[in-house]
């Protein structure tokens, strides 16, 4: 197969890997099973890094535990970040929701996305008036925050929904 070709079907099998939330955890019984949720995947064009696939999971416990995964995909320049959920907030009159947690698996070199860092995000789930949106991951030290702890408990929100990309060929759900 020619190169731009081949490079072609293994992003559209990355694009279809990424474009459904991941599986959701197992909960054992003695969990107490799932009191909130937040789940979604699909793609947004980023000014910047261009098209970027997502998909997360993130559930609360009944028993206050907080469990989930996340993944963002960068095409442009072949950058993969993939992380285990330690948090999440939920606005639920404004369908928002801060999700943050530890980097897993990165083969981005910056020293701010190594393995083991914490990265976050925020989405809205437009419940059906608008389009879903999105941001990409932010990382230590941006925008003066440290630690997914911190972003989930500020939870900033910048007027006009400034640095959130309109999700195509995707979803979110806040429940």
């Amino acid at each position: 197969m020619r190169g731009d070709r081949w490079i072609s079907a293994v992003l559209i099998g990355v694009v279809a890997a990424c474009a459904e939330p991941t599986a959701p955890l197992r909960l054992d019984a003695a969990a107490g099973g799932v009191s909130q949720s937040v789940t979604g995947g699909g793609q947004f064009v980023h000014p910047t890094f261009g098209t970027v696939t997502f998909a997360f999971t993130a559930q609360r416990l009944s028993d206050g535990r907080v469990v989930g995964r996340f993944q963002q995909h960068q095409p442009a320049f072949g950058f993969t970040y993939k992380g285990d959920v330690t948090c999440f907030a939920v606005d639920p009159v404004n369908h928002r929701a801060w999700i943050g947690g530890v980097l897993t698996q990165s083969n981005d070199p910056d020293p701010v996305a190594l393995v083991g860092k914490d990265a976050w995000f925020r989405v809205l789930d437009s419940s059906g008036n608008d389009v879903d949106r999105s941001t990409f991951l932010g990382f230590e030290g941006g925008g003066g925050i440290i630690t997914s702890a911190e972003y989930c408990e500020k939870q900033i929100w910048p007027d006009g929904n400034a640095r959130t990309w309109p999700v195509e060929q995707g979803n979110i759900v806040i429940q």
